[in-house]
């Protein structure tokens, strides 16, 4: 029978009003996923002009805090040791919702990623202080209700399976042939967090290429003796990772950060640095302290804004530092808290939303203990920051 049959004809039109009904419908029910609201990377200038500066407290108790900017423009924070629980800001963090219960019993271990090519927003909880059995929740709502889902985490070349706790947020890599893949910070406590195992202690790196379904362990980053990490992706690609340190060999130094990069994907890490210029925690101890890290969403620049507390002695005195050659340099550094400071979380808001030009900063303290969020941008980092000698502002910034 011929397609001019009209029997055929009436077939051949059912099949193809179904598939463009199919089609149709999946673009609406996913149209939130396929075109998120706000772009990734826009403009310098609303991270200059007029200085901005607001701090508030936010949780109560217990410790572990990350935070996040969701595509809708929607401040997440993240907190808890009994149990993880978020709270929500839809106005640029000027106010926040009531706390909303991700897991409980659960235990914070950071790494909380927003997955940029269809808006859902991963959060990971560990049972108690790992090494521990590592759940993996998910929330495509904006942040409002999470689910847990099933999940696979896969050891290193070495066999190793990645502990979570306690890191920096994750990220969506946006530049390369790696474009989309979830990647976000992990370590190896070799069977356990006593000082006695500390020089075989090494972060390293997961990362998701099918959306958080499964997960791939780097290899370890270049230096013993590391945990609690941070990473930024650069324009070209790269990924900058900076890292705590509590043991070091001998003629190392464990109280500054040592960082290393990776140009595919953040699979392997190269080019180990001791940056001089930034510490890891108070100068009193080799211990460190959990840092912040988030590069701006300034297309094609690479300013990246790190935290921790600069204090000779005790976690006080919270600052942040600001680089603009991804990571080279900080030539300006500037005072958020002069009390309480210690683990701390960083991001960058969204162009187009309420939070764009604005840096988001979730620590450990503030004028409640608890936990704190200062909200600023650049110019307020720029205009009554102190320069530190390491490199000079560029010239664009005028």
């Amino acid at each position: 029978m011929s397609l001019g049959h009209p029997l055929c004809t009436h077939f051949y039109h059912m099949k193809k009003t179904a598939l463009l009904f199919t089609v149709a419908f999946s673009l609406l029910t996913g149209c939130r996923h396929l075109q998120p609201s706000s772009k990734v990377e826009g403009p310098l200038k609303p991270h200059l002009g007029e200085s901005k500066f607001d701090l508030q407290p936010l949780f109560s108790g217990e410790r572990f805090g990350n935070v996040v900017v969701s595509m809708e423009g929607t401040v997440i924070a993240t907190w808890g040791t009994s149990h993880v629980r978020a709270r929500r800001s839809e106005d640029g963090g000027q106010t926040w919702g009531p706390e909303i219960v991700i897991a409980k019993p659960g235990f914070q271990p950071g790494g909380l990623t927003v997955n940029e090519t269809n808006g859902d927003i991963i959060a990971f909880v560990e049972d108690r202080h790992p090494p521990a059995p590592i759940h993996v929740y998910v929330s495509s709502d904006d942040g409002k209700t999470w689910n847990k889902i099933e999940t696979n985490i896969k050891p290193d070349s070495s066999g190793n399976d990645p502990s979570m706790h306690m890191n920096e947020h994750g990220i969506t890599l946006r530049h390369g042939k790696h474009k989309g893949r979830l990647i976000r910070p992990s370590r190896w406590y070799a069977g356990k967090n006593d000082r006695s195992k500390w020089p075989q202690h090494y972060t390293n790196a997961i990362y998701s290429d099918d959306g958080g379904n499964s997960w791939q362990a780097s290899e370890p980053f270049p230096a013993n003796g590391t945990g609690e990490a941070t990473i930024a992706e650069l324009s070209n690609g790269t990924i900058y990772y900076n890292s705590r340190r509590h043991w070091a060999e001998e003629g190392a130094n464990p109280r500054r950060r040592w960082t290393a990069t990776s140009t595919d994907g953040g699979h392997t890490w190269e080019n180990l640095t001791f940056c001089e210029v930034l510490p890891d925690g108070p100068q009193n101890t080799n211990y460190g302290c959990m840092g912040g890290l988030t590069r701006l969403a300034v297309q094609g620049r690479d300013i990246l804004i790190y935290s921790n507390c600069d204090s000779p002695s005790g976690r006080v005195k919270g600052t942040v530092w600001a680089s603009f050659d991804g990571g080279k340099t900080w030539p300006i550094k500037r005072l958020v808290f002069e009390g309480p400071h210690a683990y701390s979380s960083l991001t960058s808001g969204r162009p187009g939303t309420a939070t764009e030009g604005m840096i988001i900063h979730h620590f450990e303290g503030g004028p409640k203990r608890g936990s704190a969020v200062a909200l600023f941008n650049l110019a307020w980092i720029l205009q009554g920051g102190t320069k530190t000698g390491d490199g000079e502002l560029p010239a664009y910034l005028n």
